[in-house]
């Protein structure tokens, strides 16, 4: 049995592998079944290793902090660098993760005033690699590239084949600059 697991879902967890079963995790309380309540720009992924053949992150990422600088602690907490571990610990070897995000330069990244986490065209080589360089960091997972891309979320929120007539509207995007954001599928390297 497979099992999916999307993050920041609110009441309805996107499932876009089409997996047999859909978890999730949100900030609120009391969502629905198989819906756990975490703060993750500060707590763990509440599932066990190696859980999840899946995981997903719609319009989440640039909701989690980069750095966290608490002048009694020392060193600073990285909580973007702590979510990308825990997603490579609950993933299944070679686990897919899906996660769509506002980038830069697009005003879409700024515009909403809690999106504290920028990502641009090559945020993702942090996170893959032999080396990640996000090592330095304290990321101690490794994931290799599925695909990475800028879109416009206009029919490619999922992870499927596109039509013909999606892959014209996406070079259409691409000539007028629409592409507001990045797609990373990565796979779970051991």
């Amino acid at each position: 049995m497979s099992r999916h697991l999307d993050l920041g879902c609110g009441s309805v967890p996107r499932n876009p592998y089409a997996r047999d079963q859909v978890f999730g995790v949100d900030i609120r309380e009391e969502l629905g079944e198989n819906i756990a309540s975490a703060n993750l720009a500060i707590q763990a992924i509440p599932y066990p290793d190696s859980y999840f053949k899946s995981v997903s992150a719609y319009d989440f990422f640039e909701h989690i902090p980069r750095v966290v600088v608490d002048v009694a602690q020392s060193p600073s907490f990285f909580p973007f660098v702590n979510l990308m571990n825990e997603i490579w610990r609950v993933l299944e070897p070679n686990g897919l993760l899906y996660a769509i995000t506002p980038a830069y330069p697009s005003y879409k990244s700024f515009v909403d005033p809690t999106h504290v986490n920028f990502i641009a065209k090559k945020t993702h080589e942090y996170f893959v690699g032999d080396a990640p360089m996000a090592r330095m960091y304290g990321f101690n997972g490794r994931f290799k590239v599925v695909r990475v891309q800028r879109v416009r979320p206009r029919h490619v929120y999922e992870p499927l084949n596109s039509s013909i007539k999606q892959k014209l509207m996406n070079c259409s995007d691409m000539l007028l600059l629409k592409r507001s954001h990045m797609v990373w599928e990565l796979s779970k390297s051991n």
